[in-house]
Parts: structure tokens; sequence; C-alpha cells
């Protein structure tokens, strides 16, 4: 039988600019990838001057937020007073918890193409409400492991016997895998695991299909998942346990409980969520 549950092409937005947005996550057909609940690949595009990233100041609760960079640089601020750039294989962990508010900001001088993945964790129902942070690592702080032709870089969570020191509430992994010849890549799912990789440059076969750029394939739970990259194939494997409840997902906000997502809205629309430093702009809460 097969492992394959789905095969997910992202869904292409242009916040303008031609600056494209690939999201994975949520589906339809498939809200959560383990504790995974949103997945965003955005660019690659090449900004200059009054062309710029401009995420104006936003809230979260319920989840955790990871930002991993292939170019360029973002400008990271939130409401517990961090500021901090992230730069290519480096990681930004912030937990929203009970609640934070934060920007994202890139403007260059210079030519300077920025791409990456955005993507948010659900925490498990007893960490929903735990205090905000942010963490900051960089790459020669997460572990390289060497399976193969496979180069991964251990971004968050425990697997192939190492870990990230990235703090994390659930038991989870997460790759960004990169192959300097072709090769074939296993891995054994735990019974309460799901998992998914998605093809961020060059080509994967898996079970006499072919995916190419920009596919997402997850895998059913407990599964053996097995690939083979081409040479120069780049590739991210994430995945993690599955929660007994399911969640609800609305703008920025993710709970186990639909009227804790009600409240947030309350306090976004009426300003009780935290300021973000040096920050005067926001986004309204939405109509809908």
């Amino acid at each position: 039988m097969s492992s394959i549950e789905h095969i997910i092409i992202p869904k292409e937005s242009d916040l303008g600019d031609n600056f494209v947005v690939r999201r994975s996550l949520p589906r339809a057909e498939k809200r959560l990838v383990g504790p995974y609940i949103f997945w965003d690949h955005m660019g690659p595009v090449v900004l200059q001057g009054d062309k710029a990233m401009k995420v104006r100041a936003h809230p979260h609760i319920g989840l955790a937020t990871i930002t991993y960079l292939f170019s360029g640089r973002i400008l990271h601020r939130d409401s517990l007073g961090n500021e901090q750039y992230i730069k290519p294989g480096e990681v930004n962990w912030m937990t929203a918890g009970k609640g934070i508010t934060h920007s994202e900001r890139a403007n260059f001088e210079e030519p300077t193409t920025l791409e990456g993945i955005q993507l948010w964790v659900a925490l498990p129902k007893e960490h929903e409400e735990v205090d905000p942070s942010f963490v900051h690592h960089k790459e020669k702080d997460l572990p390289l492991i060497q399976e193969g032709p496979a180069s991964l870089r251990l971004i968050a969570g425990e697997a192939l016997g190492h870990k990230s020191p990235v703090p994390v509430y659930s038991d989870l992994f997460y790759f960004s895998g990169e192959f300097s010849q072709e090769g074939d890549f296993s891995f054994q799912l735990k019974e309460d695991q799901e998992a998914a990789f998605y093809v961020v440059e060059g080509k994967v076969e898996c079970e006499g299909q072919s995916f190419e750029r920009f596919t997402l394939v997850t895998f059913k739970k407990g599964s053996q998942v097995s690939f083979k990259a081409d040479k120069g194939a780049r590739l991210m494997f994430f995945g993690g346990e599955v929660f007994p409840e399911g969640r609800t997902i609305w703008w920025n906000f993710v709970s186990s409980d639909p009227e804790r997502i009600e409240r947030a809205k309350e306090d976004w629309k009426n300003d009780r969520f935290g300021k973000v430093i040096n920050e005067r702009e926001f986004i309204p809460l939405p109509d809908k």
C-alpha cells in the first residue's frame, strides 16, 4: 500500500510587485501535518528601494512561528522588545502562546533576492496559553547530519539521533536537506507521527511518481518514508506527533477552543495586545 497521503500544489498569491507567496497549508484536504498548520514559501523576489517587504504589526495566539531563509534577510520586531535580523540558514522561533505582536520587514539599497519558508506550529493544548517568547539561533548552532548524499540541517526538534537547540513543545522534526548527488533517503515515522517533504529545487521521486519544485507530499501516520532525490535537489522534510483534538485557525490565531479565538479578535480590535517596539503601523482585524 502507498504511504503517500496527499500531493499538494500550493496556491499562489501576488502580494504586489511580483512578490509571490505559495501557500501549501492549511488546505481543505489537509489541515495539519503533525503539529504544522501553516506553510508559506515566499519568493524568490528581488527587492530594492521602494520595493520592499512590509508586514506591519499583527497578533498571534496558540502557535509558534518559524522563519527560515534561503536568501536575503528580514528584520523581526515584537512586543517583547526583540529586534533581530534573520539571515539564510538561521532560525527565528517565536512562541505566541497567550499572545504576542510582531512585524517583519525587508528593504535593501542594492537589488537583493529574498526567498524562504515561513510556517506555524500549533502548540499542544496544555501549552496553548504559555507566556510568549522568542529565540534566535545561528546556522552553526543547528546539527548538520550526513545521510548518504543528503546533508540535513536539523532546524527544530529531534530525529536521527540528533536534537536541535531550538525549544519546542511537542515531538516534531524539521529538516532542510540538500543532495550532493542523486541518492535515496529513508525515514521511519513513529506510530503517532505524520510527515511531509516540500521540493524547493530539483526533482524528487517517490513510489514511482516524480515531484518537482513547489510540491508538498504528505505521508500517512506511522509510515516508512522513502524517496530518491536528484543531484542538487533541495527540500524541506518535516513532521511530528498528531494532536488528539483539532485546531481552529482564523487569520493569525490558532486554538483548540473556537471561543478563545473570538476573545483574541476582541483583544486586537480593542488594543489589548502588546505594542511592537519601534513600530507605529499595524494590520487591522479583517472583516472576515
